[in-house]
């Protein structure tokens, strides 16, 4: 809304024309005159008692809009002889339909400011509106509305004047009412003023109904004007929708999400390539990821160490060159049969095999295979089994000399190369390996005759000997047999995560126990679980958009081929997804449009001139059983992933 004087000068706006025409604030607006914003034609609209026209004029950035321009003349007040003329300004389509300007909060908003102290300047453009307005006192008093509000509400006009606000409200809200007012004109500190809530009215005959209301404060008058749109229909138009949504959710979850997943992991791991790299190069196993044909895909630098090779030379070529000669030859043929048999026999186990080296030497290593799902990749962790199978030769040499203690040795030999404590019935240390004295710091003498309880922290080292007492008796096994994690504390005083391993020496009383350091593992589990954070984070994102998207979207790549669409297209056009994908855009396009639409991406993607890109527009779509609709057209680009976004809403 604009008011100016009979010279032509606007002497007030709202800040909703300011908003319109690109201007930060309503003072760039004023004390102009009005052909600065009716493109020098503001004389016809000032000679006239009550004009209207659709107009095209232009906004700061040099952007055209449609626009319907309402002109009232204002008589004069007593006192006063110069007559004034209310502008209003309103969007519209190119057909001509009104369309609500919408604020950042999606709402339709109006013009707020003072409103002409004389009714009938105003009121054929008030009585107009489609939503209902109320201009009250400070005291909350009535002093004007529209013909919306008689009709939304049920009281006539003369049962509106005089009354307090506060009969359209709810009883809980109403009670306050005062009060919160009371309070703003106390303070200045606004909470509802020059805002847009969604709230819940009263209607005379007892009925609630949701609605959105707009508060703003007239300058001059301290008059305050509030519009209320009704939400009902909306209300329940969401509700159907979402309950269809609800519906859908779970038959589209696996699909999206193996599409998303597979996109995202694949994005994701170029995008982040020195990240992901970063971490799997901090692994102390060597890395393999193949396709369904035994090609390498990937490696990382423990791999090249191992093997000898580089990276550029393990790229691209078949996994069977780190294999024996007799393993290499019928190794495309098991991948065959477990593609073609779905069969798992290496998938998902670890198995002690021999490795080939680039010199052509070989080596004991244990091989832990599992499939990738979405993708189709098979990943391989390697580890070097020599060192340990060096030891395990020592020590079986040394338990030979032992000759007496058979079932200790077996115990020993059964175990896994890591720290090793054998304790007595008591909780008394036996025999301790070098690997105990360096993860602990102690040496062998200062170990043996301690009790075990001396590399535990002090919560568990309390209760420990107990624990023993209860299982010699009982003979229930709760740690014997099982592997659990633990926090072991070393002679310095700091702790660590480990892996204990207990069992019990058959007819020796004897426990033997290994124990595993966990901290280089903890550290890379938790930069991955981190790096699954983010990627869920992204995720997240996109299945909050698809699920939130009430209308078609499809998103396609430069060469205008689909990527993805949402459960709306597949209503709105008539095409499964699956005939979707893959597929070219111009598909749902009008023949005499869909012949040109390739070339007009050639031109966008040569010069970066944007002609529909960021913008919307009325276009005309073709449904699969070749009926056309006119719909509104939204398209953004996203960053670096070269991929155009398009919204569609039926018209």
């Amino acid at each position: 809304l604009a008011v100016v004087d009979s010279a032509g000068i606007i002497r007030e706006v709202s800040s909703d024309l300011a908003e319109m025409f690109g201007y930060e604030d309503e003072n760039q607006l004023t004390n102009r005159h009005i052909d600065f914003l009716l493109q020098g034609k503001g004389g016809h609209y000032l000679e006239k008692e009550l004009s209207s026209a659709e107009v095209q004029l232009v906004k700061k950035n040099g952007v055209q809009i449609n626009v319907r321009v309402v002109s009232s003349m204002i008589p004069p007040t007593e006192g006063a002889s110069d007559i004034g003329t209310a502008i209003t300004f309103k969007m519209v389509s190119k057909k001509g339909n009104p369309q609500c300007q919408e604020n950042r909060n999606g709402h339709n908003s109006y013009a707020s400011g003072e409103l002409p102290k004389t009714k009938n300047a105003t009121a054929g453009i008030l009585d107009a509106s489609f939503d209902s307005l109320f201009v009250m006192t400070e005291q909350c008093t009535i002093e004007m509305v529209n013909k919306t509000s008689c009709d939304m509400f049920g009281w006539t006009e003369e049962e509106f004047i005089g009354q307090n606000i506060r009969m359209i409200m709810t009883s809980e809200v109403a009670t306050n009412h005062d009060d919160y007012v009371s309070r703003y004109l106390e303070t200045g500190i606004k909470k509802m003023m020059g805002t847009q809530r969604e709230v819940v009215a009263q209607r005379k005959d007892g009925s609630t109904f949701p609605c959105v209301l707009g508060l703003s404060k007239c300058k001059e008058s301290g008059l305050i004007c509030g519009f209320i749109r009704d939400l009902t229909s909306e209300k329940k138009s969401q509700a159907v929708i979402l309950e269809k949504e609800r519906e859908l959710f779970n038959k589209e979850t696996q699909l999206i999400k193996k599409h998303t997943e597979a996109k995202t992991i694949l994005n994701d791991l170029v995008k982040n390539q020195s990240v992901v790299m970063g971490i799997l190069d901090a692994s102390f196993h060597s890395l393999f990821v193949i396709d369904d044909h035994c090609i390498i895909h990937m490696v990382n630098k423990k791999s090249c160490e191992d093997f000898g090779w580089t990276k550029e030379e393990f790229l691209g070529r078949n996994i069977s060159m780190i294999m024996t000669p007799d393993v290499a030859a019928n190794h495309d043929q098991f991948m065959k049969n477990y593609l073609s048999t779905g069969i798992k026999k290496m998938i998902g186990t670890q198995r002690q095999v021999t490795a080939r080296r680039k010199d052509g030497s070989t080596f004991p290593c244990v091989l832990g295979l599992s499939e990738t799902q979405k993708c189709g990749l098979f990943c391989g962790f390697i580890r070097d089994l020599t060192q340990e199978k060096k030891s395990e030769l020592e020590m079986i040499k040394k338990n030979q000399e032992l000759g007496n203690n058979q079932s200790l040795v077996l115990g020993i030999i059964n175990a896994s190369f890591h720290a090793l404590f054998v304790i007595d019935e008591a909780g008394i240390i036996q025999m301790v390996n070098d690997k105990s004295c360096h993860s602990f710091g102690w040496t062998k003498e200062e170990f043996v005759g301690e009790n075990i309880s001396i590399i535990m922290p002090g919560r568990v080292a309390l209760h420990h000997d107990n624990y023993l007492k209860n299982y010699f008796t009982t003979r229930i096994k709760k740690m014997i047999g099982t592997q659990r994690e633990v926090t072991a504390c070393r002679k310095d005083g700091s702790t660590f995560p480990c892996l204990l391993d207990l069992s019990e020496a058959k007819g020796s009383g004897l426990i033997c126990g290994f124990i595993r350091d966990l901290t280089s593992q903890k550290a890379a589990e938790a930069a991955i679980i981190e790096k699954n954070k983010t990627l869920q984070e992204s995720q997240n994102i996109m299945s909050g958009i698809l699920d939130a998207a009430f209308h078609a979207l499809f998103v396609i790549n430069e060469h205008c081929i689909i990527q993805m669409v949402n459960a709306k297209s597949c209503e709105v056009f008539g095409w499964n997804k699956e005939e979707f994908i893959g597929k070219n855009i111009n598909m749902i396009m009008p023949t005499h449009v869909a012949v040109h639409h390739d070339q007009y991406m050639k031109q966008y993607l040569e010069t970066g001139l944007k002609k529909m890109i960021g913008t919307q527009r009325e276009v005309t779509a073709q449904r699969k059983d070749g009926s056309t609709f006119p719909c509104v057209l939204g398209l953004s680009e996203t960053q670096q992933s070269g991929l155009i976004c398009g919204f569609i809403r039926d018209l």
